[in-house]
């Protein structure tokens, strides 16, 4: 276990040390995501979902740009389909209001 965690660690220190920015914003879209579940967490079955969304959108948003700095194609392909997705959504709560 330790040495797992060791190798752990190393890999987290090297991944700020050759791109603090990027790290950086992916650590802003981690605690979005995390604040949003505990936020829909705790509010439901009535959760704010615009706010919500805007916030969330913003957070997928983000993960787009790091994955397409890291070169990653699946998580690209995700978080550009998470907004959309959401983004949809959001249009919905809008044109509804």
């Amino acid at each position: 276990f330790m040495k797992q965690l060791i190798t752990t660690i190393n890999w987290i220190k090297k991944d700020y040390s050759s791109h603090p920015f990027r790290f950086g914003i992916e650590f802003l879209a981690w605690l979005i995501t995390i604040g949003c579940s505990i936020v829909m967490a705790i509010t439901v079955p009535n959760p704010p979902l615009f706010e919500l969304y805007i916030v969330w959108i913003f957070g997928c948003v983000l993960y787009t740009w790091s994955a397409w700095t890291r070169g990653s194609f699946g998580m690209l392909a995700n978080y550009i389909a998470l907004t959309l997705i959401d983004s949809v959504g959001l249009y919905r709560i809008i044109i509804t209001a």
